[in-house]
């Protein structure tokens, strides 16, 4: 695949890191986007995404620290400096999103179980959009396949399956559902807070089916 993009000299511009910024602002648009119908201020929104975003970094990267703890032990040092020790877990990042999230709205009192609903969509962008980024980056490798629709990846043997090409298929669908089901949970027919337990459960069986 093309893990760089552009390379002119020593600078460089890593594929993988292209997409995961283009999640960042279009899910930030999303959002944007998303409060304009509620009665929250985008100042207080905002404040709980980036504070969920920061939060969220921090227990990713000890979640990694913990299910490697061999190669980290309790060096600092190894624990904070990102680019000697690289590692994150995706599912601690998720985790740590909504935690700090809840806490937030918590201190500052605002509806979690409402705003919530309204971030769900574009999580779903954005994880979506990082998946391409895999994708192109070749980041994550499916298994070996016969199956036509099948890549052949730079020091892998054999065709592999398109994984995380099906998996940002499928997350952008989720996108499609979830936006509806907003507009479901306005008119009262299902109660706030329910999209959160929908991306749970279709991230997880998303996950479970490809990995």
């Amino acid at each position: 695949m093309l893990p760089i993009l552009v390379q002119i000299g020593f600078f460089k511009l890593y594929t993988f890191g292209i997409f995961l910024a283009l999640a960042f602002f279009w899910g930030c648009y999303y959002i944007w986007k998303n409060i304009q119908l509620t009665s929250f201020k985008e100042d207080d929104v905002f404040d709980a995404i980036f504070m969920a975003l920061f939060g969220g970094i921090i227990i990713s990267r000890l979640v990694h620290v913990v299910f490697h703890f061999s190669d980290f032990g309790f060096n600092i040092l190894k624990i904070l400096l990102v680019n000697g020790y690289p590692g994150f877990s995706f599912w601690g990042f998720v985790l740590g999103f909504f935690i700090a999230m809840g806490m937030y709205c918590n201190n500052n009192k605002l509806k979690f179980e409402e705003l919530i609903d309204y971030v769900v969509p574009p999580l779903f962008l954005a994880i979506a959009i990082s998946k391409l980024g895999s994708f192109f980056a070749g980041v994550e490798v499916g298994t070996k396949t016969t199956f036509p629709l099948a890549i052949k990846y730079a020091a892998f043997d054999g065709l592999r399956h398109v994984t995380p090409l099906y998996e940002a298929l499928l997350l952008f669908l989720a996108v499609w559902i979830a936006h509806r089901l907003i507009f479901t949970i306005r008119r009262e027919v299902i109660s706030r807070g329910f999209l959160m337990l929908f991306f749970f459960w279709y991230l997880s069986a998303v996950y479970f089916a490809f990995d």
